[in-house]
């Protein structure tokens, strides 16, 4: 008999909260967005209600005004290899983008977490989107979108081979015999492409996981075949039930031709779910949320997403005519959730900075513990997810009210997990470890 199907728990963790407003609310801390035990509370926070992983997003310049917000912050790479050290279970995984980074580079870090963690460590894999990235490259522009993707492709080869270069039993430690390795079976990456030239092998063995667990974040259409092919976890993000029914349909028919079944990939459709012991509660922390935003925050980020500058437009008019996806080099899939949401609901602008300042796009949901249940279950059974991003509004708050009170009632319906059964991160996925691909030619 097989397990039944339980969800998937992903914690993302950002500052005092994933409301644009959270750090003016009394039960935030943005304060502590540069003490490290804040972040390992929150781990263990989460660690606690036995959640897969926690993740962090990263950008390589300062996003939106930081005069409005708790911007700024820990790299997240350095901060996990930290909260590794007082966690023995959550899962580590950290945002880093192929655009400016080189794969041994990044190949190392990696190999170096997944060993540091006892196979914790997994890589949320973005290829960058904004031109104030590329400017502290030396770039006065960002590459065209397909092009960022084509050295995703090849970035992310060659890093697999680097994780591949040494074979599980390569390390002998014969010490009679003065023997640490045997050479057979460490080897080269010898790669030398469009984009990169890497000789290998890598100057760190091969790590428990064998590789990290591999996660995505784009909807486009460039970022759904590149999930299909080499995700294992997605980071997506839907409005509504139907909308989030077609992605998982889409993604999900997309992996055959990659040899790959279904369960290979987990879809994770963001939520941040406002929590209150009543709906009314819940509505008015929404509502006191709403009214604790700085409009010329709101409008900037807004600007950012539809590449489409804002200033000084009336908040109470409707959005501006906006260019066409294909015409924009950013985040294309968020740009069309947001113009169409806009659309849809026929908002206007200071309406449509308050439905995204808790998700910025990713659905919001206010609501007693019981109704948040109701809804993760009714996306995860009605083919729309396997499970969920998790995205407190106010942290740590937040949080802690999602593991103390969302938690329970899904293990008591038998939809999660009361404790941990593997000891990776890819164990606790239910995703199997990637054979070593010099192994399987020796063999």
């Amino acid at each position: 008999m097989t397990a039944p199907r339980t969800l998937h728990l992903n914690a993302f963790l950002m500052n005092a909260g994933h409301h644009d407003a959270a750090w003016r609310h009394p039960g935030s801390s943005p304060e502590r967005v540069t003490d490290l035990r804040y972040f390992q509370e929150l781990a263990r926070t989460a660690e606690r209600g036995r959640l897969d992983s926690i993740f962090f997003a990263d950008g390589l310049a300062l996003w939106g005004k930081a005069r409005y917000n708790a911007l700024g912050g820990f790299e997240p790479l350095t901060l996990l290899s930290a909260i590794a050290a007082v966690t023995e279970h959550i899962g580590l995984i950290a945002t880093v983008s192929t655009t400016f980074n080189e794969p041994f580079h990044l190949a190392r870090k990696f190999a170096s977490l997944d060993h540091i963690s006892n196979g914790r460590a997994g890589w949320n894999i973005v290829t960058s989107g904004t031109v104030d990235e590329a400017r502290n490259f030396g770039q006065d522009e960002h590459l065209e979108h397909g092009l960022r993707y084509e050295r995703a492709r090849e970035f992310l080869e060659v890093a697999t081979k680097l994780w591949d270069s040494w074979e599980d039993d390569a390390i002998v430690l014969d010490k009679e015999r003065g023997i640490y390795a045997d050479t057979d079976k460490l080897h080269p990456a010898a790669h030398r492409g469009t984009y990169f030239g890497v000789a290998g092998p890598l100057n760190v063995p091969r790590s428990p996981q064998g590789h990290p667990l591999l996660v995505q974040a784009g909807s486009s259409e460039d970022g759904k075949e590149f999930a299909a092919r080499y995700a294992e976890a997605v980071f997506t993000a839907q409005q509504t039930l139907a909308d989030g029914q077609t992605f998982y349909k889409d993604l999900k028919s997309r992996l055959a031709k990659y040899g790959r079944s279904e369960s290979d990939l987990l879809v994770l459709p963001g939520i941040a779910p406002v929590i209150g012991s009543t709906e009314a509660e819940a509505k008015a922390l929404e509502q006191q949320l709403t009214d604790l935003q700085v409009p010329e925050y709101g409008l900037a980020q807004l600007s950012g997403m539809l590449g489409t500058d804002l200033t000084g437009l009336p908040l109470d008019g409707p959005l501006p005519e906006l260019p066409e996806e294909r015409d924009i080099n950013g985040n294309k899939s968020r740009f069309t959730l947001v113009a169409e949401l806009a659309r849809r609901d026929g908002l206007s602008l200071r309406e449509l900075i308050a439905r995204l300042g808790a998700g910025r796009g990713h659905r919001v949901f206010a609501g007693t513990p019981e109704q948040i249940a109701d809804q993760l279950e009714q996306w995860f059974t009605q083919g729309a997810a396997d499970g969920f991003n998790i995205m407190a509004p106010v942290l740590p708050t937040g949080l802690t009210d999602f593991v103390d009170h969302v938690v329970p009632i899904l293990q008591r319906r038998g939809l999660f997990r009361t404790e941990y059964t593997g000891a990776t991160l890819r164990e606790n996925y239910g995703l199997a470890r990637p054979a070593n691909r010099y192994a399987r030619a020796a063999s």
